[in-house]
């Protein structure tokens, strides 16, 4: 195997690594910060409640890895004879050790402790012997792990709430479900009738495959799925449409209901609680590296 280095600014990222991968036979394509572990190093986020993720940074680093030496050759010749060539560098061609990449990529990730007797397991690992309650979900193959405080804190709340309130569960709305993970998380802390949406048919799918994953039931869908009041409606998506959604998702709050809100900044509380001040009083309930979870009691009928 022979790993071809390049150094490319953030315009060509994107048309390098398609060439790289659609048309000269690269077995993988990575991109990393040229300026990583230095003072100028970017932080890019694509985690919920995080900006979008761009293609690049301003002087990004792609490894490419082929199958022979004479095409990794070819794509560094065959690149750098385009007009736009003069603004790549290469910075390495060299044989690297076979390796068992799967497992290599597994190792990187371990299970998550939400409490200490509730846990996120991928598939591959055993879960701890403490855990209780188990989530199995694979990094990479979700919208949403666990790995981010404001998932974590989501379902830290869950687990958290006394039995009595559980029972009140009868009926879950998980809105911007992604994977599915807070509705699957409310599932086996005792939530019945469970609809989780999102605006995004491949988070649909993927809820639904992960729910049958993890032994749970619940209906997944578009979000005019989500009909009536819930006793529980979750929301971990960004603060923006939090806001837009305001009277929707308090609307979809049953008398005594709680609602939970995720994907908020420290600094966007006072926002949130005044977008949702003619219907609940949000207070925030947890933080987190800079993050927020907001909550809200419903008032109970009469």
């Amino acid at each position: 195997m022979f790993e071809l280095v390049l150094r490319a600014p953030e315009a060509l990222v994107e048309p390098v690594s398609e060439a790289l991968m659609d048309e000269l036979e690269a077995l993988s394509v990575s991109v990393e910060d040229a300026d990583v572990d230095t003072e100028a190093e970017q932080a890019l986020f694509g985690e919920p409640g995080m900006p979008a993720p761009k293609s690049g940074w301003q002087r990004s680093t792609l490894k490419a890895l082929f199958a022979q030496e004479a095409q990794a050759t070819e794509a560094a010749t065959l690149l750098l004879a385009q007009e736009w060539g003069g603004e790549l560098q290469v910075q390495s061609l060299q044989e690297v050790a076979d390796q068992d990449w799967v497992r290599l990529t597994q190792s990187q990730f371990a299970p998550v402790e939400i409490t200490p007797e509730f846990w996120i397991v991928p598939s591959w690992h055993e879960a701890p012997g403490q855990a209780r309650q188990v989530i199995r979900l694979d990094p990479g193959l979700a919208f949403g792990t666990g790995t981010h405080p404001t998932t974590r804190m989501c379902l830290r709340w869950i687990a958290q709430q006394p039995a009595e309130r559980r029972a009140r569960w009868q009926r879950v709305l998980d809105y911007g479900c992604g994977s599915g993970i807070l509705a699957i998380g409310a599932a086996l802390h005792g939530a019945q009738e469970i609809d989780a949406v999102d605006i995004d048919p491949a988070a649909v799918q993927s809820t639904q495959d992960n729910a049958q994953a993890n032994g749970v039931s619940l209906r997944a869908g578009l979000p005019e799925l989500a009909q009536g009041r819930y006793p529980l409606v979750l929301a971990n998506i960004l603060a923006t449409p939090l806001k837009l959604l305001a009277p929707l998702l308090a609307g979809h709050v049953a008398p005594g209901g709680d609602l939970v809100l995720a994907g908020i900044l420290e600094r966007q509380a006072d926002e949130l609680k005044a977008a949702y001040a003619p219907w609940c009083e949000l207070q925030v309930s947890d933080c987190e590296d800079g993050w927020v979870l907001m909550t809200a009691r419903l008032a109970d009928e009469g």
